[in-house]
């Protein structure tokens, strides 16, 4: 595997690996996305087999600018109501970490986007990202990423070069290391092809956020995890960003309750709610920040994991703001040690 820095002739080499159909890593704000060309079915094929992902999980495509829009959009079937609001949105929060569900192109692979009439699509904010994006552009079109996280399905995402190579490195061809991740968390996915706009995944930008813009949203998420044939986003399962060592998660409270084990690892949301010391035990923000805790999530869980621990207990945020991003990654986590005890 090649490791290019983000130059500009590191990301011309990286993209013309993608052009040949190859894997390449980069990073975005949110975190690092494993990148091939969105059009090119046999490329696709190989990052489901990378990931050891699930067919039915559709990914994400990443383009450069709204104007590339219309080359996986067909913008034509939403209502003028709804073309206002997909304008509204991309004029807020693109460059950003907003995917929006839109009624997708004739020409974009089903395997993209799980049989369904649907793509997700989103423009970063990662200069890196948005030039790779561009040089991956020919013949006039342009470019057009699909790219989910850079990590074995279900398991935690990559916030920096490290840990995609760590996890992915004899799987893919080259990675774009541009350093951490400044957001932490994935992308929030708004539908806005259903009959209720609705939030499917909280993320980087949080629902008061998006409310400004558009107004009251639904939530997709209202009754549970969604069946398979169901899925219109990444991120909507039950289970997922999970460590290898069962993940509790607990309010402030239960974490002060918490008997302090050398065999066990902590993740205190602040400094002010710390209880213990030493090497497993980390802090998200120590001054309570919800934004720096975003930042470090997956990055403090990777090295917990990396302690080889026999649990992680972990402290859920107030549920506000980006901290509702970073309790859904939390429980999702810790969804399958939840399910084993009960």
């Amino acid at each position: 595997m090649l490791v290019f820095d983000s130059s500009g002739a590191a990301l011309r080499k990286a993209s013309e690996i993608i052009k040949r159909g190859g894997l390449a890593a980069f990073p975005t704000e949110t975190v690092y996305g494993l990148g091939v060309d969105a059009f090119n079915t046999a490329a696709l094929a190989r990052v489901f087999e990378a990931k050891n992902r699930p067919h039915f999980d559709p990914l994400i495509i990443h383009i450069a600018s709204y104007r590339s829009l219309d080359r996986v959009v067909l913008l034509s079937a939403l209502g003028p109501d709804r073309r206002a609001l997909v304008k509204k949105c991309a004029a807020a929060f693109w460059p950003g970490p907003l995917t929006l569900v839109l009624p997708k192109q004739p020409a974009v692979p089903e395997l993209a986007t799980a049989g369904l009439s649907t793509v997700a699509v989103r423009c970063p904010a990662h200069l890196a990202a948005l030039k790779l994006i561009r040089l991956c552009g020919e013949k006039g079109l342009p470019g057009a990423l699909a790219a989910p996280s850079a990590n074995p399905f279900g398991s935690l995402s990559p916030t920096r070069a490290e840990h995609v190579i760590e996890k992915l490195g004899d799987k893919i061809d080259c990675i774009v290391d541009g350093g951490p991740c400044s957001v932490g968390v994935e992308s929030t996915v708004l539908d806005l092809c259903s009959g209720e706009i609705a939030v499917l995944r909280p993320g980087g930008i949080t629902r008061e956020q998006l409310e400004d813009v558009i107004g009251p949203a639904g939530s997709g998420l209202r009754g549970g995890p969604p069946a398979v044939g169901q899925i219109t986003s990444p991120g909507m399962l039950k289970s997922h960003y999970a460590p290898q060592a069962p993940l509790f998660c607990h309010s402030g409270e239960e974490m002060a309750a918490l008997t302090r084990r050398d065999d066990e690892a902590y993740l205190f949301f602040s400094g002010k709610n710390r209880r213990f010391s030493g090497e497993a035990v980390l802090v998200l923000s120590e001054t309570g920040s919800a934004l720096e805790a975003a930042a470090n999530l997956f990055e403090y869980l990777h090295r917990l994991d990396g302690m080889r621990p026999a649990r992680i207990h972990a402290e859920i945020l107030p549920e506000e703001g980006i901290g509702a991003a970073v309790n859904d990654r939390l429980r999702r986590a810790g969804a399958l040690t939840a399910e084993n005890a009960d």
